[in-house]
């Protein structure tokens, strides 16, 4: 057993425990990050004088070579270690000898993980902003297309009044743009460097903890040496933000299962993004859309889980901490996962704007356009309201559209109708005088559409 703790022990611990308490089966990912702090921490030692120029040149040149061979699979991290610290102080003294004992000045285990956590999830927060950037350009390009694919929408799931795709589309947009910003706001807030705090009262060697942030790409040096590493709040809000991005990936999934279905035929999956099934051979389902449907609930446990370790630690590190790292990382994997899948799955779709169209026209979502029409003809509101609604009735039992109706029979109801209810009641018509900023009309999207265009050329 590789510990860095044995000295005040005069047994060996027992094996359950060990197994227990390590965390090398999953903080070995943290190797590239732990082999980077340790590196800027000995520059910064040698800066301050506390390591000669010859004791850094060894240690560095350890720590890269334990680098590539790990990379290169010459050394494998296996469970001999407690952790991935110890396997690279443990290799490293192995390799250099003495002056590898001197690595770990100024520091502990406790501001170690804490800087390796914060550099993996900064890295990952990276990563996660170029996928969320590949999905709002693809839904850029979709709005592009689809300005006057007409369709309905809906409140309650219930056809209400006529938009076009770009608009459907647009809603979406501004989620995964507003997640955007949350996972900016959040590399911004974290990005504070937590090693030379110490197991969390500092130390008495002169480190220069501004020098060893800015090697390491953080603004700074944290205030506070108890928070630098008792602090999980970027985890947590980590967490957050990618809960919020899979339940928007998890309504947008709901409605492409449904355009997908047979009674709607809005949009047809591509054959690389949907499966069949063993007994039916008719079947082509939308597995990618309802997987990651299902999979939102793991990224809320992980964010549940965090929270409830947390919420009961009391200053300052506490072994409980540890459990931040394996639901995090199946967190983060399986929104990128999503993500990338997601992207590929609507990009990839075509879209059947006859059927979308058609949906819309039967469907009275020109119901309230109608009732519009009444009002500029001098019929109150309420009163223009109740006409529609008998107009409405009566299709419905005719089994037309409002479109399919007569001008006889218009004027049966009311005799205010004239020639011109068919042109105010088009869907293009319906559609295009809806012209405020966010409303569905071609002059209003094109306006939204270059606008995204400026977000999308300003993004890292």
């Amino acid at each position: 057993m590789a510990q860095l703790w044995g000295g005040r022990f005069t047994k060996e611990t027992d094996q359950l425990v060990y197994n227990f308490n390590a965390s090398i089966a999953f903080d070995q990912k943290f190797y590239c990050e732990d082999i980077e702090g340790s590196m800027a921490h000995v520059k910064m030692l040698a800066a301050t004088g506390i390591l000669t120029e010859d004791e850094k040149e060894q240690i560095l040149a350890g720590l890269e070579g334990i680098l590539a061979d790990v990379e290169g699979g010459k050394l494998e991290i296996t469970s001999e270690y407690e952790d991935v610290h110890s396997f690279v102080e443990a290799n490293l003294i192995d390799r250099i000898g003495d002056a590898g004992k001197k690595l770990h000045t100024g520091r502990s285990r406790n501001d170690q993980v804490a800087l390796d956590m914060k550099l993996y999830t900064r890295k990952e927060i990276v990563e996660l902003k170029g996928l969320v950037k590949d999905l709002t350009s693809v839904l850029h390009n979709l709005m592009k297309e689809h300005v006057d694919t007409y369709m309905p929408g809906f409140t309650h799931l219930q056809k209400a009044q006529p938009i076009t795709l770009a608009h459907h589309f647009g809603a979406y947009m501004e989620m995964f743009k507003r997640d955007y910003g949350r996972l900016c706001d959040i590399y911004e807030r974290m990005n504070y460097c937590p090693i030379g705090a110490g197991a969390l009262a500092g130390t008495t060697y002169p480190l220069d903890r501004d020098m060893t942030a800015k090697l390491l790409g953080f603004k700074g040096p944290t205030l506070n040496s108890m928070d630098s590493v008792s602090d999980r709040d970027y985890v947590i809000e980590l967490l957050s933000a990618m809960s919020t991005i899979m339940m928007h990936l998890s309504r947008f999934s709901e409605e492409i299962i449904i355009w997908n279905s047979n009674e709607y035929q809005f949009v047809e999956l591509d054959d690389a993004y949907s499966t069949g099934s063993s007994i039916m051979p008719q079947k082509k389902n939308p597995d990618i859309a309802e997987l990651v449907r299902g999979k939102t609930g793991r990224v809320y446990g992980a964010l549940t889980q965090m929270l409830t370790t947390m919420k009961g630690i009391p200053l300052a590190y506490n072994k409980d901490m540890q459990e931040d790292k394996e639901m995090t990382f199946d967190a983060i994997d399986t929104v990128k996962g999503c993500l990338a899948l997601f992207t590929g799955m609507i990009r990839t779709m075509s879209v059947n704007r006859d059927r979308m169209e058609d949906s819309a026209r039967n469907g009275f979502t020109n119901a309230t356009d109608a009732a519009d029409y009444l009002v500029n003809h001098g019929v109150p509101f309420r009163d223009a309201h109740g006409i529609v609604g008998q107009l409405v009735l009566y299709c419905i039992e005719k089994n037309i559209s409002l479109d399919d109706m007569s001008l006889e029979e218009y004027q049966k109801i009311s005799p205010v109708f004239e020639k011109d209810i068919y042109g105010a009641i088009s869907l293009k018509t319906c559609v295009e005088k809806r012209t405020t900023i966010g409303a569905p009309g071609r002059a209003s999207m094109e306006k939204v559409i270059a606008v995204n265009e400026g977000w999308l050329a300003g993004l890292d």
